[in-house]
Parts: C-alpha cells; structure tokens; sequence
C-alpha cells in the first residue's frame, strides 16, 4: 500500500482539494482580515504598554548597574541608607542614636517586605528569613527587642557602643537579606 492509496482511503486528497479551493479561500477572506487586524491591534497594545510603562526601564537599568558596578542592584542605595543611619550614631547625642535606631529597624522590616518575608508582626517576617540571617539571628531578635525598649520606655538608656553594636547587626541583616 502506497501514500497515494492511503490518502484516497481516508479522503485526506479531497479534503486538501477543498480547503485550498479557490471558493472557500474567498468565504474566508473577511475572518482573515478580521484575525490580521485584531493581531496588529493587540502587537501594537503590548508595545505601546511596554513603552509607557516603567518595566522594562527597570529591568534594563537593573541589568545594566549591576554589569558595570559588580554588585546587586540596589546595593548602592542600601549601603547610603546604611551611612546615613550610622552617621547620625557617630555625631548624635542619645536621642539621635536612639531616633537612629528605630530608623534601622525600620529599614531592616521594609528590606524583609520588599524581599516577600511577609508577616502579620516583625518576628514573624524575621523567623521566616532567619536562614540568611543565621549566624546573626539572635542577635536581631535582641537588637529589635531593645529598639521596642527605646519606642516604648522614655527612660531607656543608650550607650555609643551599645548603639553601634546595634547597628553592626542591623547592616549585616539588612545587607544579608537586601543582596540576596
């Protein structure tokens, strides 16, 4: 049995004939042009979306500082936020450092937010990142408990090197969890 017998057996040959006649290529025409015109409304919806939007900006600018600086994107701003933070350690009296610390804290929740730790408390965002914080873990846990003892004790009492102790921490959690 040879191809030109198959074809014949199962009415493929006339079933091809039919398709590709000359009649029904013109029924069709008016659902072809429809389908051509839907297809170059939608191409030029994504592309006028793609170039309105910032997405693609934000792609192409991360993939681009992260080639020429060798870190990760966003590394350099962290890093400022981070110098800020201590500089007002270094030059401030205790209400400064204090202020500084809670500012901290509240930089290491927007850093767990930002990287999808979510949570109904801080604890709770900061036990479900604990393992790229390990090594430190601990020491967050009391660095935040005496931030919450600086909000909620007026008579808490701060030294300098306890405040850069606290700090230490804080720039090694947030840099931990902001670059990973």
């Amino acid at each position: 049995m040879n191809w030109e017998s198959l074809y014949n057996l199962f009415g493929i040959k006339d079933f091809i004939y039919y398709i590709s006649s000359s009649q029904l290529q013109e029924m069709l025409f008016p659902v072809r042009l429809v389908f051509i015109f839907c297809s170059i409304f939608f191409l030029a919806f994504v592309i006028y979306f793609m170039l309105n939007s910032s997405w693609l900006q934000y792609k192409f600018l991360e993939d681009v500082t992260e080639f020429f600086s060798w870190q990760a994107y966003g590394a350099r701003e962290i890093s400022k936020r981070l110098d800020k933070i201590k500089k007002r350690i270094d030059e401030g009296g205790e209400s400064e450092m204090k202020l500084a610390l809670i500012d901290a804290d509240d930089f290491l929740e927007e850093t767990l937010d930002d990287r999808g730790y979510e949570g109904k408390s801080f604890e709770e965002m900061l036990n479900k990142a604990e393992a790229l914080i390990k090594p430190i873990f601990k020491d967050v846990q009391k660095a935040h408990e005496a931030r919450n003892s600086i909000v909620y004790d007026p008579n808490y009492k701060l030294s300098k090197e306890d405040a850069k102790r606290m700090m230490d921490v804080y720039e090694k959690a947030i840099s931990g969890i902001g670059t990973a």
